[in-house]
């Protein structure tokens, strides 16, 4: 039991559950499979708007990510006195305020939206549901209308609830030149009687997932931001960038298909041609950016590259939307690459948006001594983007670092890191215009800008240093600010609290924190992810620099380093004999130059080409890191199937990459994994909640698992593969598209098999030039699109429909016609299933809905599925083997607190969190129809149930007693 604390000062108030869980578990697991799984999974969900403040000023909301809760304080002289906890959705980001007692509170996780009333006994009286992945919300027009921010996917957008819903329906995954970032737009006045609330419109954005939101001053325009927008950056693909490096000269790609006379290129890759020991790089593909003034896709040497992109990239990073209108009416470019939140000058309703500039276009890693050039300590550029009117002008706040001064080398300034700020993240803007606070989460200070200043670019970081905030703690991630007592509010993640800033004297005052059910090894091992102080000498760089939150930057990057030397691939390789690469060379002409340049398939190449960043969730069960696994050797030692150890190995890019002065302790880095590894991808969003399949996916899925090859031969031992063969899905031992293996697949170099649960989110680059690798011809010019870089390493094949073309699977090749895709609609099945495929959670894990007095009727069938699936069978790894889709959980206030109960599948009642009687599920839902005591029944992972009904800190006594 958790009892509520008194809240100040102090220190953290929560006692450590280590040594209680066993107890805990035997008092309340509800059957032996259930008991293997952890208590507690990580999702490293990022804030986005965490905190408010209530409008008459008397209460603070905060929410608290880990525990699932929105967190009440009271306002007071002395700082913060906690009033309520209330259980939301899993994973919650942000929370709105709508009035002084009502807030809403986005689940991240949930794919909801919990409606809080905060009078009486605070509790949810509704839940929204919405798409996939809601990061962020606010009220604006003049219907004070919630809008709210989610991916272009996900299972209500698709509920037939909601089918007349104008913009709802299917995500068009297959589709070009559709946007993929939603607003979710609800009248609070009137939410329908449907299951999960019914939006008012669903407006689709020409971007890739949306973030941060903001309102002008007259409420009258909400601005949206797409988190991921890019930079009109795009890989061109290996088959378009002549071999032969800098004494390439012009070369034709055959055959030629409609609209002809495209398919000529003028050169190969800029040099050098070897590493600095003289060993033959691969040839790879060829990262480029788009010359606005000039109308082409350039690479660093400034050649035109335009035969080898087949769309545009029109880079919208942020949405002007009519709020009454429900309409788009602006967009503005060259705002960011990576966009985290937006804010409005209260007075002039200038609109800021805190983000970072991708540097991908330079190519190398390391010193850049025989490269001649790197990335090192600069990945990319901290900022804040003014937009006043049309005029976006990006100031980056870091302008004092001096990039050409490489950590520890002569020149460098090592005080610099002491006036940087990395990760902007949200802001707050004093009543008069005049002064911005900014959240830098990697730097653990808040930055105070003159807005004047800012918006002129005259600010000084030495000079303007001195009036930034230190916060305890780590990772501020929210900002209110409470002019009334000269105060502001700080969320810091790394320790799950708030804190007091007094700004008379720009001090700490207080610390609030909230109660974490993290396990120790996350809260210790998180600020490796994102410390820019501790890990690069300038202060601006990090892990997250990249890696956005622990997941992708949806970019490619050429990290290639020609300083070092080629190394050894022990990684087992499916069809990488001598024999099969030189039989496939010799009748395909693929590849058409040696494999990993120097002809040795068991080699690591220092320099790789393009690489799409990878996501950093869900590796503990994948074998070795990086796209050629080429972590399995390294500075800790090799191994080809330690996950420990290859992300160990991640030690040289401190110093090589991101521009630490050394490399950090072992101690550091085992602290580091063992915290990167517990962080697990979500739920499939495609996939039915009741983990079935459609018709298309089910044939895709059988074609996937059955007897026919679709890469090698069709007879012999190891000689040819099914789908699953290579891509191997064993939920068991934790494998969903990988088992750790490498395959040589007629490319330049050999790649380890990666995994494919999250194939879903690289959609939305459509267009492909002429190339002999793959069966389908090219595109011919496919318009506007929202990304640069789409599926396979380099990110330079559009869609998977055309990575089923490769010749390595066609049955017209080398295999003959009993190996391969017999044709286009096994191509279809096939991707329809992988944008479904099965993952480490089952798709119902998040989901919730709340029974009300008046809501039975729409709710009812939805309980009974999350009644179902918690009874229904589900094997993985990460969850201890053998368990359930879901432990089903209960909250309802009654009386003066909200009670907890787990549905016990074995007897199929409910158990309550105060130690009384088992409720049926007719009772359960009964207590319904007393007005204030919605019941709200929420899917939580395997393991978990426990913890959030019953007993919060698993310390053996219920939370109810």
């Amino acid at each position: 039991m958790v009892r509520t604390p008194q809240v100040g000062p102090s220190k953290n108030r929560w006692r450590t559950r280590a040594g209680l869980l066993c107890a805990a578990a035997s008092l309340f697991a509800a059957s032996p499979a259930a008991a293997q799984a952890p208590s507690f999974i990580e999702f490293e969900s990022a804030h986005v708007r965490p905190l408010a403040l209530s409008p008459d000023g008397t209460k603070l909301f905060a929410v608290n990510t880990p525990d699932n809760r929105l967190e009440v304080f009271n306002v007071t002289s002395a700082g913060l006195s906690l009033a309520a906890e209330v259980p939301v959705g899993l994973e919650p980001v942000s929370v709105g305020v709508r009035n002084n007692t009502e807030v809403w509170v986005v689940n991240h996780l949930s794919d909801s939206i919990s409606v809080v009333s905060v009078s009486g006994t605070p509790h949810v009286v509704r839940t929204l549901l919405v798409g996939d992945e809601p990061r962020d919300i606010v009220f604006a027009g003049a219907n004070g209308n919630a809008f709210i921010t989610t991916a272009h996917r996900g299972q209500q957008r698709t509920d037939p609830s909601i089918a007349s819903v104008p913009g709802a329906g299917d995500p068009q995954l297959t589709t070009p030149g559709v946007g993929r970032a939603d607003i979710w737009v609800f009248n609070p006045a009137s939410l329908g009687a449907t299951l999960g609330g019914t939006p008012v419109r669903i407006l689709t954005l020409f971007g890739d997932t949306p973030r941060g939101l903001a309102v002008s001053p007259d409420k009258k325009t909400v601005y949206a931001a797409i988190a991921q927008s890019g930079n009109r950056t795009t890989t061109i693909n290996m088959d378009s960038v002549c071999n032969g490096f800098g004494s390439a000269g012009v070369c034709l790609v055959q055959p030629d298909s409609f609209p002809w006379g495209n398919n000529l290129f003028l050169g190969g890759l800029p040099g050098p041609s070897t590493n600095a020991q003289g060993a033959k790089a691969p040839e790879t593909g060829l990262i480029v950016k788009w010359n606005s003034a000039l109308s082409r896709w350039e690479d660093t040497l400034g050649r035109n590259w335009n035969n080898g992109v087949r769309f545009n990239l029109p880079d919208k990073d942020v949405f002007a939307i009519d709020a009454d209108g429900l309409q788009q009416k602006a967009f503005y470019t060259g705002v960011g690459t990576t966009v985290f939140n937006l804010a409005t000058n209260p007075r002039t309703g200038a609109l800021y948006a805190t983000n970072s500039d991708a540097n991908n276009h330079t190519r190398f890693e390391g010193p850049g001594t025989f490269g001649g050039s790197t990335v090192q300590g600069n990945i990319a550029k901290m900022r804040i983007t003014v937009i006043k009117g049309t005029t976006v002008s990006p100031r980056h706040l870091n302008k004092h670092i001096d990039y050409s001064k490489l950590a520890g080398a002569p020149g460098f300034d090592s005080t610099a890191k002491n006036h940087s700020l990395s990760t902007p993240t949200e802001m707050a803007i004093s009543s008069d215009g005049a002064k911005l606070y900014v959240a830098a989460f990697s730097s653990s200070k808040v930055g105070v800008f003159d807005t004047a200043a800012l918006e002129a670019d005259t600010f000084n970081p030495r000079t303007a240093s001195a009036n930034y905030i230190p916060v305890s703690g780590g990772g501020p991630s929210g900002l209110v600010l409470d002019e009334a007592r000269n105060r502001l509010y700080v969320m810091t993640r790394f320790d799950n609290a708030v804190k007091v800033i007094d700004l008379a004297t720009k001090s700490q005052v207080a610390s609030a924190a909230l109660f974490n059910p993290e396990p120790a090894s996350v809260v210790q091992g998180r600020p490796f992810l994102y410390d820019a102080n501790f890990s690069s000498a300038n202060g601006e760089a990090s892990c997250a620099s990249c890696h956005i939150f622990g997941d992708k930057d949806e970019l490619a990057w050429d990290l290639g380093n020609p300083d070092d030397p080629v190394t050894t691939n022990a990684i087992d390789k499916r069809l990488a004999s001598n024999l099969e690469i030189g039989a496939f060379r010799l009748l395909t002409g693929h590849p058409s130059s040696d494999v990993n340049g120097t002809g040795n398939q068991n080699s690591f190449h220092p320099m790789k080409g393009p690489m799409t960043t990878q996501t950093l969730r869900g590796m503990s069960t994948s074998g070795a890191m990086h796209w050629r696994g080429d972590r399995s050797t390294g500075f800790f030692g090799s191994g080809s199937y330690d996950e420990a150890l290859s992300f160990k190995n991640f030690v040289v890019a401190f110093p090589g990459l991101l521009g630490r002065v050394d490399q950090p302790t072992e101690a550091e880095m085992n602290q580091f994994t063992n915290y990167q590894l517990q962080v697990q991808l979500p739920p499939n969003p495609i996939r039915k909640l009741d983990n079935s399949l459609t018709s298309t996916q089910a044939s895709g899925r059988d074609f996937y698992f059955g007897s026919r090859r679709v890469d090698g031969l069709a007879i012999g031992t190891n000689t040819g593969f099914n789908c699953n063969g290579c891509h191997t899905i064993d939920a068991a031992q934790g494998h969903f598209g990988t088992d750790g293996q490498a395959s040589f697949e007629g490319i330049s170099q050999i790649m380890k098999i990666p995994h494919v649960r999250n194939m879903y989110t690289k959609v939305g680059m459509f267009g492909f030039p002429d190339s002999s690798f793959f069966q389908h011809s090219e595109t011919g010019p496919t318009g506007d699109q929202i990304r640069g870089f789409g599926y396979t390493h380099d990110g330079a094949v559009d869609t998977l429909f055309r990575f089923f073309s490769a010749i390595v699977f066609s049955n017209t090749s080398i295999g003959g016609p009993l190996v391969g895709f017999r044709g286009d609609t096994d191509r279809r099945e096939v991707e329809a299933y992988m944008m479904a495929v099965d993952s480490d959670l089952a798709p119902i894990v998040g989901q919730q809905v709340t029974l009300t007095s008046t809501n039975a009727s729409a709710v009812g069938a939805r309980i009974d599925l999350l009644i179902a699936r918690a009874k229904a069978p589900f094997v993985s790894k990460i969850l201890g083997g053998s368990t359930y889709e879901a432990d089903l959980v209960a909250k309802a206030a009654i009386g003066t607190r909200v009670k907890g109960f787990l549905f016990d599948r074995v007897a199929g009642t409910w158990r309550p969190d105060d130690g009384t009687a088992n409720l049926t599920t007719t009772a359960l839902r009964a207590l319904a129809n007393t007005l204030g005591q919605e019941v709200t029944f929420t899917a939580v992972p395997p393991g978990s149930g426990t913890r959030i009904a019953l007993d919060r800190n698993l310390d053996g006594r219920l939370d109810g007693q």
